[in-house]
């Protein structure tokens, strides 16, 4: 039998390794899963600041003549609604319409040669398959780098993250809108800053070199960070019913099914990949719709337990935790769009047994902290 590949490490794994966080395989990463504890982690990023090794996460930069126009034709949403130092959340799609996987495109304006400059970060588990995606429907003209393993990105996440993070860099970070990012030195280093992030809070994703990133974890350790693990990452963004890639969304659905509409222009754009089945939808309706669920009691639905409505399997559930932030048990899961509407009561199949659910508005949780 062969042996398995091993598994990979980001530049940051000695210095996290040193902090007695427990680890785990994911997406072919050595990650860790809790440092101090989930609830304490969680609760550092909703009430003060925390950080997270994200480094196992895609990152390319695609350089050449009309870069957003040629990344039009593969995503649903308009583009040409970027302007240089803005980003947008959005999906790759398949002739299906189903999601590829969930970006974000950071439009970073013109390079000295003129020509355009995006930065693309994508999921560490597709990250090869977005890669040949692209290179298989993108123009040889347009160049794309790779800088998934060279590159270390930092999230750093909760209401004191500016306050932590400004007097590290050049640039003003309070005048930086969500979704806003800059080049700036921070440490005397080149550094790419975007107020972006996967916990629902306000906060940043900093992508530094492997040395200047080391340098950055243990400066925020003496800033008395804490730092975070997946579990605490997976619990804040099921909190602020951020979708999962492989859980919440995949290949087979749909950004219309997963609750993604908004990122669909269908009127302002012009043709791109899996538009015919979204006009489709558009017009028959869709025959799932991911939804917001709460246990009406302290049962917890977990990924993959059956959803039923008078007997009946009607869906499933893609994600679902106990949530601490609100001290109660809330999932996410797909089921029909009549049974979709906010007060709809269902029962979740756990362990050969049905326990009460009912369908409430997403988000479960929202922040007082977040900027425009």
């Amino acid at each position: 039998m062969a042996n398995s590949a091993p598994a990979l490490r980001t530049p940051l794994y000695d210095l996290i390794g040193q902090q007695t966080s427990k680890l785990t395989a994911f997406a072919g990463w050595e990650m860790p899963v809790q440092f101090t504890g989930l609830k304490q982690e969680h609760q550092a990023v909703r009430e003060k600041v925390g950080m997270f090794d994200i480094s196992h996460m895609g990152k390319f930069v695609l350089t050449g003549a009309d870069v957003l126009t040629a990344l039009q034709s593969l995503v649903p949403s308009d583009l040409a609604r970027l302007t240089p130092g803005k980003a947008q959340y959005t999906v790759l799609l398949n002739e299906q319409g189903g999601i590829i996987d969930d970006i974000i495109v950071y439009d970073q304006g013109k390079t000295a040669n003129g020509e355009e400059q995006v930065t693309l970060i994508v999921n560490a588990a597709t990250t090869e398959k977005d890669k040949q995606w692209l290179l298989g429907h993108l123009s040889q003209a347009i160049d794309l780098q790779d800088l998934s393993r060279e590159q270390v990105l930092i999230a750093l996440q909760g209401p004191e993250s500016i306050s932590v993070l400004q007097p590290l860099v050049d640039g003003d970070l309070d005048g930086l809108p969500a979704f806003g990012h800059l080049e700036t030195e921070l440490l005397g280093a080149k550094a790419f800053i975007a107020r972006t992030g996967y916990t629902g809070e306000d906060g940043f994703e900093i992508m530094v070199s492997p040395e200047v990133g080391q340098q950055l974890w243990q400066t925020f350790l003496r800033k008395d960070v804490a730092p975070c693990g997946l579990g605490a990452r997976d619990t804040l963004r099921l909190e602020a019913a951020m979708g999962l890639y492989g859980q919440d969304m995949d290949d087979h659905t749909t950004p219309l099914e997963a609750g993604l509409g908004w990122l669909v222009h269908l009127d302002s754009k012009g043709d791109f990949i899996g538009r015919s089945v979204l006009e489709q939808q558009k017009t028959n309706g869709i025959e799932k719709r991911l939804v917001g669920l709460e246990m009406l009691g302290k049962q917890i639905a977990r990924h993959d337990y059956p959803l039923m409505h008078k007997g009946e399997n009607i869906g499933i559930v893609t994600s679902g935790t106990l949530s601490p932030t609100l001290e109660k048990a809330i999932a996410l899961g797909y089921v029909p769009p009549k049974l979709a509407k906010i007060g709809q009561e269902l029962e979740v199949e756990i362990r050969g047994k049905t326990y009460g659910v009912k369908v409430v508005k997403k988000p479960f949780y929202r922040s007082a902290h977040k900027p425009r």
